[in-house]
């Protein structure tokens, strides 16, 4: 029989770590945020959204004129016992737009798990060129 030292810290920083968790637990959303990328053209706003390891069904959009809502939720495939670091669960994310734009002319692309929305801008907010004269005397 091998004689084994006993070392009382260890198990003090095994329940550390189980305190850490727990604290991490509480502090979670129930829903991610996805990262977002707008860029703003003379024409349109586009809107890139990274959703990693969603399926095209999954993904909710809605547009208003001055705000873009999407909702998205990854199903778990991880078998029973399996240690997995992936998030499953909701990515949610409401992204107010600066300009008003056309809402039923928005176009969408979702591949590699980038969703691309395009946003036409409404026509009063296009720039339009004026040209204005000074009155001579």
């Amino acid at each position: 029989m091998a004689i084994v030292r006993y070392n009382p810290w260890a198990e003090m920083n095994a329940i550390q770590r189980q305190i850490d968790r727990l604290f991490e637990d509480l502090q979670t959303p129930s829903f991610r945020v996805p990262a977002a990328e707008l860029t703003e053209t003379e024409d349109a706003l586009h809107l890139k959204l990274e959703l990693p390891g969603m399926e095209a069904k999954d993904v909710d959009i809605e547009v208003t004129k001055d705000a873009v809502k999407v909702v998205a939720e990854r199903k778990t495939e991880h078998q029973e016992g399996t240690h997995s670091e992936f998030y499953y669960g909701k990515y949610q994310r409401v992204i107010p737009l600066k300009t008003k734009v056309q809402n039923t002319n928005v176009t969408a692309e979702y591949k590699n798990g980038i969703l691309n929305l395009t946003l036409p801008k409404a026509e009063e907010e296009k720039n339009k060129v004026v040209k204005v004269s000074l009155g001579e005397n």
